[in-house]
């Protein structure tokens, strides 16, 4: 999927750098032709040309006729995003304080602590007295 998405990304930025037009020809309200160009081509459907056998009169110019191009264009200044990420300082002296610091002094105080601890003296056995046993 992001190999598809990736080729018609360059496809349409390529075609779009390229300058190719889809150009329509409209006579009225109605489409006659349409076609994909490089640069804008005349399109035509043949009334501008029509002969009316009168070559003293001025021929009537077809204002019903119309040519529309539409193309897809880019931005001609490509440049990378220079987005900086900063990481806030309150977070970091947070972060610290909570996690590293912490776990350091509570190692290191648990240790000092236990080399002089003795345990109490066993009066009873107790893991005999809870036990059962089958005969």
């Amino acid at each position: 999927m992001k190999q598809i998405f990736s080729i018609a990304l360059s496809l349409l930025l390529l075609l779009s750098s390229s300058g190719i037009a889809y150009a329509q020809h409209f006579c009225g309200d109605f489409e006659m032709m349409a076609t994909f160009t490089i640069g804008e081509k005349s399109l035509s459907c043949g009334m501008a040309s029509v002969d009316d056998g009168c070559e003293d009169e001025e021929a009537e110019e077809h204002t019903c006729c119309d040519n529309q191009y539409t193309k897809v264009t880019t931005d001609d200044n490509f440049s990378t995003s220079q987005d900086t990420f900063q990481v806030p300082t309150n977070f970091v002296a947070a972060f610290v304080s909570v996690f590293v610091l912490q776990f350091e002094t509570s190692a290191a105080t648990e240790v000092a602590e236990l080399w002089h601890y003795k345990p109490p003296p066993l009066i009873k056995n107790i893991p005999v007295l809870y036990e059962t046993f089958l005969i």
